[in-house]
C-alpha cells in the first residue's frame, strides 16, 4: 500500500517538475552525480575515462541527476553504462525525452523498485537522490543498493536536513487533518489557501530555506502532502551508513560541514580540535541551521582510505567547477577573496597571493606539478614547498565550496 500511493503521487506530480524543451538551452547540475565530483569524493580521482562506468540512479524521477551524468559521460567520451529505475512511468517518460531531445544513448530507462534490484548490477557508482527518506524502512532500501554496488564502488546520497526542514513537519500534519480524504488536486488547492493564510509566526513561513512549495505543485505536493517523508541528523546518517557496511567520505559542500565556519570566538575555536570528521560536521550541522537536505557519499570500509582525491600529488589534475579560471584572475585584485554562498550565509574566501596565476593555468589537463613548473619558468624563486602551500591554501579555499576537484591519472 504506501509502495502504491508514492507511486500514484509521482504519477500525477512528476518530482521536479520539468519541461524536455528546455535542454535545448542549459545542462541543470547538482549533487550528488556530477562526474567530477563522484571522481573525485569517491574514486580518488582516478577514473580511466577510458573504460565502462557501470552507473544506477535508484529512484531516477524526472531525470536530473541522470541526464547531468550522462551528458558529462558522453562530453568525456567515457563509455558508461547507465541504468535508470523509477516506480512512476509518468516520471520516466519525462526523463526518456529528455534524453531523447539530448540524443543520449548511454542510458537504459526501467520501471522498478530500488528494493527490488535482484536483475540489475553490479555497478561502480549508484546515485539515490532524494529517495531514501520516502522508505518505510531506509535501511533496507540502502542495503538494497549495497547489494548491487561493485567492488571499490560508491554511492552517492541525498536526504533531507532535520534543523534546516524546521516548520515542514507540523504543517504536514496540519494539512493530514485538514485535506484527508480528498483528490489530489483539491488538497492542492487547499494547501494553497492555508499558505495565504498563515500567521507570521509559523514555523514554516519563518524559514527562509524552504521554498519548493513555490516553485510548482509538484514541489509543494512534495514537500507538504507527501504521505511519507523523514528527516536525518549528520548522527543519524552516520548510524545509517554503519547499519549498511558503509563509510561516509564527504559532506557537500565540505565547508558548510566545517563547524570553524561558524564560530569566530578563537576560545571557542580551539574546542574544536580534535573532533574527527563525523562530529565536527555533526556541530556545524546544529550551528548553522540552514541545511535543509545532506548530500553525501559513501564506499565500503575497505575503501574509504582512498575514496577520496588528496591535493598533495604532482601528478594529480586540478578540475574547476562551474568557474572560468582564467576569468577570475583578471579580475583577481592582490590579496582579494573571492565571495561565497554558504546555504544562506555569505562568506568571504581568503586567497593565497598565487591564486590568480594559479586559476589562469587551470584547465582540466595540467598537472600540479606542471602548475608549478610554469609558476617556477617565469619566478625562480619559487621553492616547490612555497608553491605547494600556496596550492593547498587556494585548494581548501574553493575545495570547501565544491569548486575545485581533482581527477588522477588512472593507474
Amino acid at each position: 500500500m504506501p509502495s502504491d500511493l508514492l507511486r500514484a503521487q509521482y504519477e500525477a506530480y512528476p518530482y521536479p517538475a520539468r519541461d524536455p524543451r528546455d535542454e535545448t538551452s542549459r545542462l541543470i547540475a547538482g549533487s550528488p552525480g556530477h562526474l567530477d565530483e563522484v571522481n573525485h569524493y569517491v574514486f580518488g580521482g582516478r577514473l580511466d575515462f577510458s573504460r565502462p562506468l557501470r552507473v544506477l540512479f535508484a529512484g531516477g524521477g524526472t531525470g536530473d541527476g541522470t541526464i547531468m551524468l550522462a551528458q558529462h559521460c558522453a562530453d568525456a567520451g567515457i563509455p558508461a553504462e547507465i541504468t535508470y529505475v523509477d516506480l512512476s512511468d509518468a516520471s520516466r517518460a519525462i526523463a526518456e525525452r529528455r534524453a531523447e531531445v539530448r540524443k543520449l544513448t548511454n542510458i537504459a530507462f526501467h520501471r522498478g523498485s530500488l528494493l527490488e534490484l535482484d536483475s540489475f548490477g553490479p555497478f561502480d557508482y549508484i546515485d539515490c537522490c532524494g529517495v531514501l527518506h520516502h522508505l518505510e524502512d531506509p535501511a533496507a532500501g540502502l542495503k538494497s543498493l549495497v547489494s548491487v554496488l561493485a567492488p571499490g564502488g560508491g554511492i552517492g546520497l541525498m536526504v533531507y536536513g532535520t534543523f534546516g526542514r524546521t516548520g515542514v513537519y507540523p504543517l504536514q500534519d496540519a494539512l493530514r487533518t485538514l485535506t484527508g480524504g480528498l483528490p489530489d488536486a483539491e488538497r492542492v488547492d487547499l494547501a494553497k489557501r492555508l499558505l495565504k493564510t498563515l500567521p507570521p509566526t509559523n514555523w514554516l513561513k519563518r524559514n527562509p530555506f524552504i521554498n519548493d512549495h513555490q516553485e510548482s505543485d509538484a514541489g509543494l505536493y512534495d514537500l507538504l502532502l507527501h504521505s511519507r517523508d523523514r528527516a536525518y541528523t549528520v548522527p543519524d546518517l552516520a548510524k545509517l551508513a554503519a547499519a549498511c557496511d558503509l563509510v561516509i567520505t564527504a559532506f557537500i559542500e565540505p565547508a558548510r560541514y566545517d563547524p570553524a565556519r561558524y564560530i569566530a570566538d578563537p576560545r571557542l575555536s580551539r574546542r574544536l580540535d580534535g573532533l574527527d570528521m563525523l562530529r565536527r560536521a555533526a556541530l556545524a550541522e546544529q550551528l548553522s541551521g540552514s541545511m535543509t537536505k545532506h548530500v553525501f557519499y559513501l564506499t565500503r570500509p575497505d575503501d574509504a582510505a582512498g575514496a577520496v582525491a588528496r591535493p598533495d600529488f604532482p601528478d594529480a589534475i586540478p578540475v574547476l567547477r562551474d568557474l572560468d579560471g582564467p576569468a577570475i584572475a583578471r579580475g583577481l585584485k592582490p590579496g582579494a577573496g573571492l565571495r561565497a554562498d554558504l546555504g544562506g550565509l555569505p562568506v568571504n574566501l581568503a586567497l593565497p597571493r598565487l591564486a590568480g596565476p594559479i586559476l589562469a593555468r587551470i584547465d582540466g589537463r595540467t598537472s600540479i606539478g606542471q602548475l608549478f613548473e610554469s609558476l617556477a619558468a617565469n619566478d625562480r624563486s619559487l621553492s616547490p614547498q612555497a608553491f605547494q602551500s600556496q596550492f593547498q591554501d587556494l585548494y581548501a579555499a574553493l575545495n570547501g565550496v565544491n569548486k575545485l576537484l581533482l581527477r588522477r591519472p588512472a593507474s
